[in-house]
């Protein structure tokens, strides 16, 4: 079976891919928090809790893919791999196959997570499409009829731009987070949540309505699919999305697998399986994007 890992600043979401199949299919998933301090056995034994609770054993895990945007976390959770799961990590990071051309100016920029949900969109809906990825940051990501990464956009997410407006106002209570009845609110609270939550759709729909202004005509009908852990509740009320998948970054964490059975991960694990190696891949040096850019 096959862990993916999508490490975010403020949740960790696992994916459980069994992969024997034909079709390979999504046997469990969790979402946890993201602590930059916890160690690496605090870790190991959530990890087998989540996977006991399931029936499942951490033995049944043959392969393990991470992508993180949390640097603080990767060395832990690779010796959480190796240690738990007996497991070399496969780190999406530069070097690694995505079978995406590149049309940004520094492809080793992009996050682990973006790649992950841009190689997944245009598998499951084609091209054009638009990515928005709801989660400590808003991501919008535009990938083209020909799947090219086109490059986006990053916006403070709904939970973070809550957050400065309470520690910077002392008299505005913290609020639940979630649509109200209407917009016009009758007390504060009914105030904070109209103006978090009508404001930030007005926020995402203007970027993707000056995106598809960018793309012009000759781009429609394009894609519109949302992730992330608010996906479902700002979709709802957007005027432009249209598809919400959350699972998408876990898909293409799948996908990227897929893509790189034969690279090596970084380190090696202490009894790995078989076919377990220890370097990066030959040829490829630190830093290096092997997919396509064009001008």
């Amino acid at each position: 079976m096959l862990l993916a890992l999508d490490v975010g600043n403020t949740n960790t979401v696992l994916g459980l891919y069994h992969m024997d199949g034909t079709e390979p299919a999504l046997v469990a998933h969790w979402r946890v928090t993201t602590h930059r301090s916890r160690t690496v056995d605090e870790y190991g034994v959530l990890f087998v809790n989540l996977f006991e609770m399931q029936g499942l054993a951490t033995t049944q895990v043959t392969h393990i893919i991470i992508a993180s945007v949390v640097p603080p976390v990767d060395s832990t959770l690779h010796r959480v791999s190796e240690k738990y799961f007996r497991v070399a990590p496969l780190f999406v990071e530069p070097g690694i196959k995505t079978g995406m051309p590149m049309l940004i100016d520094n492809p080793t920029e992009l996050g682990a997570d973006r790649f992950a949900d841009c190689v997944a969109a245009f598998a499951h809906y084609g091209g054009p499409c638009i990515v928005v990825d709801f989660g400590t940051a808003t991501k919008f990501e535009v990938i083209s009829a020909r799947g090219e990464y086109m490059g986006g956009a990053i916006a403070p997410g709904l939970g973070l731009s809550a957050d400065a407006l309470f520690s910077r106002a002392a008299r505005l209570t913290r609020v639940d987070i979630k649509r109200p009845g209407k917009v016009i609110g009758t007390n504060t609270v009914g105030h904070l949540q109209s103006g978090l939550y009508f404001g930030y759709i007005g926020l995402v729909d203007g970027i993707i309505e000056r995106i598809l202004g960018e793309l012009g005509p000759q781009a429609r009908p394009t894609r519109i699919v949302a992730t992330g852990g608010l996906a479902r509740m700002i979709a709802a009320d957007s005027r432009y999305i249209q598809e919400i998948d959350e699972m998408l970054t876990l898909d293409g964490l799948r996908i990227l697998f897929e893509r790189n059975r034969g690279v090596r991960p970084r380190g090696r694990a202490h009894g790995d399986r078989p076919g377990a190696g220890a370097s990066r891949r030959p040829g490829v040096p630190a830093g290096a994007v092997p997919q396509e850019r064009k001008p």
